[in-house]
């Protein structure tokens, strides 16, 4: 079994942790989802996969989460892809495979696609759930008129969560999340081919929304896996079975294609 070190990198003024199991390219990059870190189920499962069949895996806590500095409602979208830019650029080399839950799955495209301008596109995507563009989207239309007046006149309201704890939302984080939108008028390109996986019961993300990235993702080469009795999560292990899959074959894929 291949080692796993942790990592520290500075990003704005505080720290964060990158773990880097090693092993061949190409490489996998997890980006977990909203408030969620590199400790996961999935996140985990897949730092696992990698670790038994030789494959790097790259996991990185944004700030604000996991083991990371930072404090969570002081930061907005733009630092999380940072974090996830800074962690790729260190640590991932040509043809990186982008694994992205939820948030991930946005954090994933946005990054895919400014690669895909470079000129080195991600060698493919595996998307679990993809909130894109959540924030304008998903969030902000389905919150309570209360709760909307009070981030307009206070800047934050705590927000009730079916995962645990109420956790803060600030005003900074919708304004900071339109700098960001990808259902725009122009298509989605990523030069690179995607798998998602959706769940039909997710209540979180619909799969409509999934349904409308695939027809934005024209130019690109997409595979929809629709699990009908499947959650936001997808953590229920027959979903962890289905990711590792989808991830096992990318990676298959794309060391074929690599020259």
């Amino acid at each position: 079994m291949a080692e796993t070190r942790t990592e520290r990198l500075s990003s704005g003024d505080t720290e964060i942790v990158v773990a880097v199991t090693e092993g061949r390219a190409p490489g996998i990059m997890w980006l977990s989802g909203f408030r969620s870190d590199m400790t996961g189920d999935k996140a985990v499962t897949v730092a696992e996969w990698g670790a038994a069949h030789g494959q790097q895996v790259v996991r990185v806590d944004y700030r604000g989460h996991g083991a990371s500095g930072g404090v969570f409602e002081e930061l907005v979208l733009s630092d999380w892809l940072a974090d996830a830019t800074l962690a790729y650029e260190t640590f991932c080399g040509a043809g990186t495979i982008l694994v992205g839950s939820s948030m991930g799955g946005w954090l994933s495209l946005c990054l895919a696609t400014r690669l895909y301008q470079e000129g080195t596109p991600a060698g493919g995507l595996v998307l679990i759930a993809p909130a894109t563009d959540f924030t304008e989207r998903l969030m902000w239309p389905r919150l309570p008129d209360t709760i909307k007046q009070t981030i307009l006149r206070e800047g934050k309201a705590l927000l009730p969560s079916p995962y645990g704890d109420p956790y803060p939302i600030t005003k900074a984080l919708f304004e900071d999340g339109r700098n960001h939108l990808l259902f725009g008028d122009a298509p989605i390109a990523t030069g690179c081919p995607i798998h998602i996986l959706q769940g039909v019961q997710d209540e979180d993300v619909p799969h409509t929304h999934a349904l409308e990235l695939v027809e934005r993702l024209a130019q690109d080469d997409v595979v929809l896996t629709l699990v009908k009795d499947g959650d936001h999560r997808l953590s229920r292990p027959q979903d962890i079975a289905r990711l590792i899959a989808a991830v096992d074959g990318m990676a298959a894929h794309v060391a074929q294609a690599t020259p």
